[in-house]
């Protein structure tokens, strides 16, 4: 099985992330259509999942308007919830919450109203181990999601040590990772 982990389009870097249900923003859009066009051409993607954050559905929609195929939507593939800074202003979660970021936190700190570092990589290998049994018939899977889950994946797939203190791998907005699985 061939799996694509897609970074969805830019949003906006001046609210925090995580959970955020913001959307994408031009250039975000942007980014994606051209994507779009990629895929269309060079790849043969038989399924896209998605996680279900509005930045990730959007750039999923975009890519499905080129390839017209099956597209899931799912919670199981959505960034590390950040409980309370989800989606606000980053200087107003600096005056509330001075300091908490994501790779200030204790392996095992959550985030106020949150989940932690070791949380958020449990969630995401047992979900991403799921979905790999769920569609082990396709041989051709797009995953659009977000960096963080991306760099889990990553890690996982790779044997790598993972740490929210240092990131193993940089994935730009709309930036394709290929990952060869093999279904067992």
């Amino acid at each position: 099985m061939k799996i694509y982990l897609i970074r969805h389009g830019e949003d906006d870097s001046s609210c925090r992330g995580g959970w955020s249900n913001l959307g994408l923003t031009q250039n975000g859009i942007n980014q994606s259509k051209e994507l779009a066009k990629i895929l269309k051409e060079n790849y043969k993607i038989e399924k896209i999942i998605s996680s279900d954050l509005a930045r990730a559905k959007q750039t999923a929609d975009i890519i499905n308007s080129a390839l017209n195929i099956e597209i899931e939507y799912t919670d199981k593939l959505r960034e590390m919830n950040n409980g309370l800074l989800a989606g606000i202003r980053n200087d107003i979660a600096e005056k509330n919450f001075p300091g908490i970021y994501f790779n200030t936190l204790n392996i095992n700190e959550r985030y106020p109203g949150g989940e932690s570092p070791a949380e958020f990589y449990e969630r995401i290998v047992n979900n991403f181990n799921i979905i790999l049994k769920e569609n082990s018939n396709i041989h051709n899977l797009a995953i659009v999601t977000h960096a963080g889950v991306i760099g889990i994946i990553y890690a996982y797939v790779n044997g790598l040590e993972w740490s929210n203190k240092n990131k193993i791998i940089r994935v730009g907005c709309c930036e394709i990772i290929e990952i060869d699985w093999k279904i067992e």
